[in-house]
């Protein structure tokens, strides 16, 4: 394991997938730190070249991340706390932009910033006795890191607002009920379980899962109409310039396709 600092590290288990670490007691606080070895860890996938896919994980007992770091804000002026929360807003949007597919392995706790930083990656991977929740309201504040954005986008307006006005702690299996959690397994397995979905992610063309990614994001924010039209474009760009061929050539022969 790599690791930036004492809060964040990473490991390429096998070929194309990076498993970020986070490992900051008692309950992995996004501070500055985490926010800062995140990013080294995106930056060295980015240096590397050859990392399909990336799972974010916790190295810490019953919790992938509490929040937000309280101590920090509590101790800071208004300039600082734009300063915080712009850091951690850039970290989360490069997990959902990026050109990899971004994986969630939750065990334990996943509250405040630590949920908004799992539904800011692709998937969700959780353990039965993980529990989610959006509590900021607790605190006289909103989920301010994408969360009143990406919640309702994954559950509903309905479900959003019943998570984040009561503030209360969701229960894996209601999670993956509502959509919130994408694959439930059992608890101590999910980092093994991402990383056996990154591993069958990785034996796919890339730009086809890249394409997904941006069509159906697009959905969130265009007319349907112009959604098929940008569907369309990426479908044709795909067969011009992507792995279709490689792919049809495939399914014609009888054999599994060599993607890049």
């Amino acid at each position: 394991m790599t690791e930036h600092n004492s809060a964040v590290g990473w490991a390429v288990p096998e070929p194309g997938i990076m498993l970020v670490t986070l490992q900051r007691p008692p309950a992995n606080a996004l501070g500055p730190v985490i926010i800062e070895g995140v990013e080294a860890a995106l930056a060295e996938a980015d240096r590397r070249g050859d990392i399909k896919i990336v799972v974010i994980a916790s190295d810490l007992p019953g919790v992938f991340a509490a929040g937000a770091d309280i101590k920090h804000m509590s101790n800071i002026d208004a300039a600082s706390f734009t300063a915080y929360g712009d850091g951690l807003r850039a970290t989360l949007d490069r997990l959902t932009g990026t050109d990899y597919i971004t994986v969630a392995a939750i065990e334990g706790l996943a509250l405040g910033g630590g949920l908004e930083l799992a539904i800011a990656c692709h998937l969700r991977v959780a353990g039965r006795d993980a529990k989610l929740g959006l509590p900021e309201v607790k605190l006289g504040l909103i989920p301010g890191a994408g969360g009143t954005q990406r919640l309702p986008r994954l559950v509903g307006r309905g479900r959003a607002l019943d998570i984040m006005l009561t503030a209360r702690q969701v229960p894996a299996d209601e999670a993956h009920v509502m959509g919130l959690v994408d694959r439930l397994v059992e608890p101590g397995t999910a980092v093994e379980e991402a990383l056996t979905l990154a591993r069958g992610l990785c034996g796919m063309s890339q730009p086809a899962l890249k394409a997904i990614v941006r069509t159906v994001d697009a959905s969130f924010d265009t007319a349907i109409d112009e959604g098929f039209r940008y569907e369309i474009e990426q479908e044709q760009e795909l067969f011009e310039h992507g792995e279709a061929q490689e792919g049809l050539s495939a399914f014609l022969g009888k054999r599994a396709p060599e993607f890049a």
